[in-house]
């Protein structure tokens, strides 16, 4: 099987955009009437939906990745980070790294991306880990990446990541192009395109 980074023009995908013009469309629409929304709630109310806003995407995308994350302790953690009123609550150090990381994006969604913010994402991510070799780095370790599922005497390989050894360039490519494509550069694409052409 050929995995998606193997092919020659990755990460710069070809799809029909006829087929997500509506998708995008609706987007663009459900965005504008929750921006306007937002306008007329008073600053108690912005900030409370600003920490929610965070917070679920924290959870959700945490729970994706197998990991159960305490609800109350992200959305402290997030009051804390951005300057806002936060109970006394103890936060473990998972929900604390990802309350870091998620309002470091929500601060920096609009610069460039660089390598140096991806190590510090991952630290913050990894916050109370001391299983991993590399954190805050490309990983380095020889034996393959896999996603793997299915019983133990039956195992299928879902997705074969990048040998470590081409990482580096294979991530040096990701950036320049989700730079380039980002709203105000040289080939902008629209937002949900760019978000699930960078998913792959």
């Amino acid at each position: 099987m050929t995995w998606n980074w193997q092919k020659p023009g990755w990460p710069q995908f070809e799809w029909d955009a006829s087929r997500l013009r509506k998708a995008e469309e609706r987007f663009l629409l459900g965005a504008g009437v929750f921006a306007g929304t937002v306008k007329h709630l008073g600053s108690g109310d912005q900030e409370q939906l600003t920490v929610e806003t965070i917070s679920s995407e924290a959870v959700t995308t945490s729970e994706i990745e197998g990991e159960i994350l305490d609800r109350a302790s992200v959305q402290s953690s997030i009051r804390k980070q951005l300057g806002l009123d936060a109970d006394n609550h103890r936060v473990p150090p998972a929900e604390k790294g990802v309350a870091e990381m998620m309002v470091d994006l929500y601060r920096s969604s609009a610069a460039p991306l660089t390598d140096s913010m991806i190590f510090g994402w991952h630290r913050m991510l990894m916050k109370g880990k001391t299983d991993l070799i590399d954190i805050g780095r490309f990983r380095t370790a020889d034996e393959p990446m896999q996603v793997v599922s299915g019983p133990a005497y039956a195992p299928k390989v879902r997705f074969d990541a990048p040998p470590s050894s081409r990482v580096t360039g294979k991530m040096k490519r990701f950036v320049k192009w989700f730079n380039a494509t980002a709203p105000d550069a040289a080939e902008p694409l629209p937002a949900l395109t760019r978000a699930g052409s960078a998913h792959l």
